[in-house]
């Protein structure tokens, strides 16, 4: 059964930072590509960063380019997400994904909320 859980996410104040972790099960974790993408309310679903199965190649939105990094362990099959100086604008849902050519599997999301 393929799974993906993201965790880490919560309430922080604006300047703040976070980790989230998503790790993978049920598949080869190392042959995906990992992305995060994030939804805040009364918005469309938005990419924020994505790095490759080897994890050499990384891609994020330009807005989030210096305070968010992306990082991947095939070992420990999980995906990170470093967020600093985290701004209101940043709360959403925090999603996963995992993709492979046509596959794509979703994780159920862990909020983050950037308020004082």
């Amino acid at each position: 059964q393929v799974q993906l859980v993201e965790s880490g996410g919560g309430l922080v104040q604006p300047g703040g930072s976070l980790r989230l972790s998503c790790a993978g099960s049920g598949f080869t974790f190392s042959n995906y590509a990992m992305t995060w993408y994030r939804q805040a309310p009364g918005k469309e679903r938005e990419l924020v960063a994505s790095i490759s199965s080897t994890g050499r190649s990384t891609n994020y939105a330009d807005s989030l380019k210096g305070r968010f990094t992306i990082s991947r362990d095939n070992l420990r099959n999980t995906v990170s997400l470093e967020m600093l100086n985290l701004k209101p604008e940043d709360t959403a849902v925090y999603y996963c994904q995992a993709r492979r050519a046509m596959l794509e599997y979703w994780g159920q999301g862990t909020q983050v909320t950037v308020s004082s």
